[in-house]
């Protein structure tokens, strides 16, 4: 691979969904290794923390307010961090809003929503990106899937099926970059997780009845190193820790059967879990809960086991 760099001093990097969970923690991590960072999400508050915390550690860093459903948006992202830095290295996609509960029992504005966030708003990112890239003649797209891109899973099925539509775009990108002979020095990695301890969980709409949990959850550094590792080592499907590694090719040899004990457990979690009222989480305005790098399921969820 050509154009990829070596090491991060002085890369320029767009992250969006910065203000929390992967994107937070990989903002922080990134700066630590030299790059110039540009966050972007729809609190500004919580960026402009981000942006002070990177710069007293001598980091250099910009926010930009940004919906990523919303096409201006993420053109003014682009046009911004162009402006500052002169270029764009690395455009890390990290999209993702969730919708837990029985598909009919979602009400389909909240469906949609999923759809204009994770799917819409990634195809906007990935365009903006790509575009720039081709005219610097070099840079790696980074798209946030999830293990959900190859396993389907039940109570997660809008979600589950842009995850899947994720890694379908991932892979057809780079073949399109081959077919125009710029694969070269122009990259698409998809990152695929396990189920994660952060933010998402508390932000995600909510039709279950019971507060959101998943067995064995990974720690959110285990993704974020896998983020940070893809800028220089960017590779078409990057699933992250072991049990998003054995799903994966379990699912491969035996898809009905993991599809199987995949939603068989997804319910048994969610039937441990404390009784809550349905919400849309933050899929339509931000809430001021969910600020961290962790999500604080795991502890809940020990609490809940031990009760």
């Amino acid at each position: 691979m050509t154009n990829i760099p070596e090491n991060l001093q002085n890369a320029t990097i767009v992250i969006v969904g910065a203000s929390s969970g992967f994107g937070k923690g990989a903002a922080l991590k990134l700066a630590k290794e030299g790059a110039n960072v540009v966050v972007a999400a729809r609190r500004i508050d919580l960026l402009d923390e981000l942006v002070r915390d990177i710069k007293a550690e001598g980091g250099n860093a910009l926010a930009v307010q940004t919906d990523v459903s919303e096409q201006e948006g993420i053109r003014n992202l682009a046009q911004k961090s162009v402006d500052a830095f002169g270029r764009i290295d690395v455009w890390i996609n990290n999209v993702g809003v969730g919708a837990l509960g029985y598909f009919w029992e979602i009400p389909l504005d909240v469906h949609e929503r999923v759809v204009d966030v994770n799917l819409s708003g990634l195809i906007y990112g990935a365009h903006t990106a790509l575009n720039q890239f081709i005219k610097q003649k070099g840079g790696t797209l980074v798209n946030v899937g999830s293990i959900d891109s190859e396993v389907p899973l039940a109570l997660q099925n809008t979600y589950a099926a842009t995850k899947a539509a994720v890694l379908s775009l991932s892979r057809s990108l780079n073949e399109e970059l081959r077919l125009s002979g710029n694969d070269e020095h122009i990259h698409v990695a998809t990152i695929m997780p396990w189920a994660v301890d952060t933010p998402w969980w508390t932000h995600a709409a909510n039709y279950t009845g019971q507060a959101p949990r998943m067995a064995a959850m990974d720690d959110p550094d285990l993704v974020v190193d896998a983020i940070v590792k893809a800028c220089t080592n960017p590779r078409e499907e990057m699933p992250v820790g072991i049990k998003a590694h054995a799903s994966n090719i379990f699912h491969q040899i035996f898809p009905d059967l993991t599809e199987r004990m995949s939603a068989s457990l997804a319910k048994r979690e969610s039937n441990k879990a404390v009784s809550a009222p349905h919400t849309q989480g933050t899929l339509f305005e931000p809430m001021e809960e969910g600020r961290g790098i962790d999500g604080g399921i795991r502890a809940r969820m020990k609490k809940e086991d031990t009760a």
